[in-house]
């Protein structure tokens, strides 16, 4: 058995069968709602609480990231969306045309974090556009994490049916 063989033997390439896909699709949708606009969100919880110095690193990392997000929009936002457009288009085709299960994972896996990083984007150009409050920044971050956690539990929905509806196939009626 060549070295190949090993690594693709040790490494299912049947995702929705893998043990490692489903701890990623959690950790990952679990990082992204934590992580609003690159902002944790504990960060918000505890500038509610305490206020003071807390209130003004919230503001500050809230201002920095959202001027970092929309620089990054407005420098390669095209090109980013073009590639996007290309990288999920060739996935889409070589997982739902071809049925090359690895493409339909990376797919589902990714595809919903685009909704997510557009949202951000949206509420990034509605921060910029008004005077940062901690009411304001909270209220907006609240609102962001709690679509993201929307997406991710559609995703989680439509990802692990999508996941049974394989391994049935596969296995037990394939």
């Amino acid at each position: 058995m060549d070295w190949y063989s090993s690594i693709f033997e040790l490494i299912d390439m049947r995702s929705f069968s893998n043990l490692w896909f489903w701890i990623v699709l959690a950790v990952t949708w679990s990082s992204a709602s934590h992580w609003t606009m690159g902002v944790p969100y504990d960060m918000v919880v505890r500038a509610r609480r305490v206020g003071g110095q807390l209130e003004i690193d919230l503001l500050d990392i809230v201002r920095i990231n959202t001027n970092r997000i929309l620089y990054y929009v407005e420098a390669s936002g095209m090109v980013m969306l073009a590639m996007a457009c290309f990288v999920f288009t060739a996935l889409a085709t070589l997982g739902f045309y071809y049925w090359v299960e690895f493409a339909q994972a990376v797919f589902l896996l990714l595809f919903p974090l685009v909704v997510v990083t557009f949202i951000n984007i949206f509420h990034a150009r509605r921060l910029r556009r008004h005077d940062l409050t901690l009411d304001r920044v909270a209220k907006t971050l609240s609102r962001c994490r709690l679509y993201t956690q929307i997406i991710g539990m559609i995703s989680i929905l439509v990802t692990s049916m999508w996941g049974m509806y394989q391994n049935l196939s596969i296995g037990v009626l394939g």
